[in-house]
């Protein structure tokens, strides 16, 4: 076995199945930027054949990125493999990541396909794909319910036909770490052709124990590990990266291995990702939650300061906790400002939204006395990707006394055209939405409305994510400002602009 762990990064297209995490293109390629400085090996940019706007950022990130290899899944069908080939031909190592089901429930009642029609359409799968690439990764969805048998005959012949990755996913979350290892030694015991790939393993969360079943498969042999940022995914989430990169780096004692990753990345990739789907970070979070390194027990305090390794395993600033401070203010020019951008990874997309990024950061000097780089990545989230910017706050006026119900007082454009609304509320925040909702009478009904302090002290940007949900779609709006109802009105309008925004399709993922 290698003593290298490949990081496979599925944030984009696994993590983007999360209820309102849908991404734009511009927002991808900055993320994408991000994996890359974090080194991580294979980005999995997305479904090409899922939509257009897939199509078009997973090309736009093949033509981004250059130390990673760019991946795009694909069912087994033509029509995917070919759209894949296609969508990553600009990329300087791309790779085509097919799938098809093999347990009995997905064969019978999902494809309505025999075993032997499922093994046919893996194979030609791959020999359409070779067409396109020489790395070919399969996997077999739903493996955790597949009968082992088959498994092996079905990952031989996918091996014969050219696949160079073999990867086996828990699609539900139903393994546990036992059975998990268990499963990886046994097929690559049995399993011809074994020693000429490398073995994979995607776990997801339903029972907690993503990261768990996935250092077992590591410990059985696997040498890449499917994961996201943050454990960001549908359902219950899917494998933590930053928990299996510190965990391998942490205890090499025990797994003999390790990755390539820069681990001073995990923490502001943990953070531009939060910010850019409105996923907060619970501050309990190992490695990038804003407790990991935290200590309250007096006795916990007292050892730490004697001597850290009393009660830490690994220290904060080598997972990138570190404070950021910069040194631009409200003198600062733009080529300065640029410079940080790029030394952050954003490159705004076009000339006018730097010009837009830097007025606001020009606005954000005049009110707080220190600029962070978290400041600066949520100054640029809070520019609107959202191609057809329907709302748009123009101005916000509140009055909130104790004893009294508060008063908003709103103006925003709609399609250009302003509108001027009143109403009270429970709240300041409440009275916001009531008084917004009175003119655009959107009907989406509010899931989430969670506020976040950016940075530390009462300076800080709030940072405020609205989750709407209408005709069951499901959208985040995000919105960052040092005063709270501000952001609550950026990020309630950015929810609106999202609903807007015709529904892409989504096929069943594994």
């Amino acid at each position: 076995m290698s003593d290298r762990l490949i990081v496979f990064d599925t944030t984009l297209r696994d993590g983007e199945q999360s209820p309102g995490a849908s991404m734009t293109r511009d927002e991808k390629v900055r993320i994408a930027r991000q994996l890359e400085r974090l080194r991580v090996d294979v980005i999995e940019a997305g479904f090409a054949a899922a939509s257009p706007g897939d199509f078009e950022s997973v090309r736009a990130i093949a033509e981004s990125i250059k130390d990673s290899t760019v991946c795009s899944l694909a069912r087994a069908t033509e029509r995917d493999i070919r759209t894949s080939g296609e969508a990553i031909k600009p990329a300087a190592r791309g790779r085509i990541h097919t799938f098809i089901a093999t347990s009995p429930i997905h064969m019978e009642k999902k494809l309505r396909m025999n075993p032997d029609q499922v093994v046919d359409a893996a194979v030609a799968a791959i020999h359409m794909a070779r067409e396109y690439t020489a790395d070919i990764e399969f996997s077999a969805e739903d493996a955790v319910r597949s009968e082992v048998d088959f498994l092996v005959r079905i990952f031989g012949e996918a091996i014969r036909a050219g696949a160079t990755t073999i990867n086996v996913p828990d699609t539900v979350g139903y393994s546990v770490p036992g059975q998990w290892g268990r499963l990886m030694e046994t097929l690559i015991a049995r399993t011809p052709g074994a020693d000429k790939v490398v073995w994979s393993t995607h776990c997801h969360n339903d029972l907690g124990m993503a990261v768990a079943n996935s250092l077992s498969a590591v410990l059985a042999g696997a040498r890449q590990v499917e994961c996201t940022i943050n454990g960001l995914g549908e359902r219950a989430g899917n494998a933590s990266l930053e928990e299996i990169v510190m965990a391998v780096k942490t205890r090499r004692d025990v797994f003999a291995c390790d990755t390539n990753i820069d681990t001073t990345q995990i923490v502001p990739s943990s953070r531009l990702v939060s910010q850019i789907t409105g996923y907060p970070v619970q501050p309990n979070k190992a490695i990038v939650g804003a407790n990991a390194f935290a200590h309250e027990s007096g006795i916990h305090q007292d050892g730490v300061l004697k001597h850290r390794e009393t009660y830490e395993i690994m220290r904060a600033q080598d997972v990138g906790w570190a404070a950021n401070r910069i040194t631009l203010g409200k003198l600062s020019g733009r080529n300065a400002f640029r410079q940080r951008l790029e030394d952050l990874g954003i490159a705004p997309s076009t000339e006018q939204a730097l010009n837009e990024a830097f007025a606001r950061f020009k606005e954000l000097a005049d009110r707080k006395s220190e600029i962070f780089d978290e400041d600066l990545q949520a100054i640029v989230s809070g520019e609107s990707e959202v191609k057809a910017e329907h709302y748009k706050l123009i101005s916000l006026a509140q009055r909130s006394e104790m004893g009294e119900r508060p008063v908003s007082k709103v103006v925003f454009a709609c399609d250009g055209k302003e509108f001027a609304t009143e109403a009270e509320g429970n709240g300041p925040v409440d009275a916001t939405v009531k008084a917004i909702e009175q003119q655009a009478k959107s009907g989406a009904e509010l899931m989430l409305f969670s506020v976040n302090a950016i940075t530390t002290g009462t300076e800080s940007q709030g940072e405020v994510t609205m989750r709407l949900q209408k005709d069951g779609r499901v959208v985040n709006g995000v919105g960052a400002d040092p005063d709270i109802v501000v952001a609550s009105a950026l990020a309630y309008l950015n929810a609106l602009n999202r609903l807007s925004v015709a529904p892409k399709a989504n096929p069943q993922q594994p």
